[in-house]
């Protein structure tokens, strides 16, 4: 029995094995030693599998499960929960770098504040050229803090295991195949519960052009479903509605514009 289990999904990044193995060797050389780490591989057909077999062989605190076949991100990680022993649940994304006592100082947080039901910090934006920006997130989101974005980082995020099992995990359906956090947290707060965002950047989060060009337009059609449901459960409506339509228009701005003012945003 372990204190953590780290999750994570990979599909077909043979062509990125630099920045898998980073990813990977980043939870590894953790400081935090007492978890387990579970690793999805949601049917990659390219050699994904394989590629994480031998980056993982010395490692016996490594399980790699693999879907059948391409199932999605939400699939992946309940895969992932299934099996998971860990009193806490902690994210990681195959590209991203977590901080070496990441796992130290949000597990240590959560071990002290029994009010909070999961625990995110601030980000180090990463690119191929290595950091360029951060990103700071609030401290204590209330449920108006959703009406915008999400509050929290998804990969950067540690929850407790009880309070997944009492949402039912992850949703695994069409409108959520692009939200699977967003719901997943609008849930835990409609169930009573809260979370907060530590102010280190413990968390190194892969951000660069290709970002904008991965949302197409059918998608955010899904996150306005998902919104609307979430701000109905957190009683926002019908105030919200017009931050329930945000992904319509923001998708109507051209790509350009939408990297300055996001770099905007970003603190140097």
């Amino acid at each position: 029995m372990c204190e953590v289990s780290i999750i994570m999904g990979i599909y077909k990044m043979i062509k990125k094995k630099n920045l898998v193995k980073l990813s990977i060797d980043s939870i590894l050389n953790q400081t935090y030693k007492d978890f387990e780490f579970i690793i999805c591989d949601d049917g990659s057909n390219d050699g994904t599998y394989e590629m994480v077999q031998d980056l993982i062989k010395n490692d016996k605190r490594v399980i790699l499960i693999k879907n059948d076949e391409n199932k999605g991100l939400a699939y992946s990680l309940n895969h992932c929960l299934s099996i998971a022993k860990g009193k806490y649940i902690a994210r990681m994304d195959a590209d991203d770098i977590s901080m070496p006592d990441r796992l130290e100082k949000q597990i240590g947080f959560l071990n002290e504040h029994l009010e909070y039901a999961m625990v995110g910090c601030n980000l180090l934006l990463i690119n191929d050229k290595g950091i360029w920006g951060k990103r700071i997130l609030v401290k204590e989101p209330t449920k108006k803090s959703f009406l915008f974005t999400s509050p929290y980082c998804h990969p950067a995020i540690v929850m407790r295991k009880e309070v997944l099992d009492k949402v039912n995990n992850y949703k695994v359906e069409k409108i959520t195949r692009r939200a699977e956090d967003y719901d997943l947290f609008m849930r835990i707060y409609a169930n009573g519960y809260k979370g907060y965002n530590m102010q280190e950047f413990l968390y190194q989060f892969r951000e660069d052009n290709d970002a904008y060009k991965r949302r197409a337009y059918k998608y955010r059609w899904d996150e306005v479903q998902v919104r609307y449901r979430g701000f109905k459960a957190l009683d926002l409506m019908p105030n919200g509605l017009i931050y329930v339509i945000k992904p319509l228009i923001v998708g109507l701005i051209p790509q350009k514009i939408l990297v300055k003012l996001r770099k905007m945003r970003q603190e140097k």
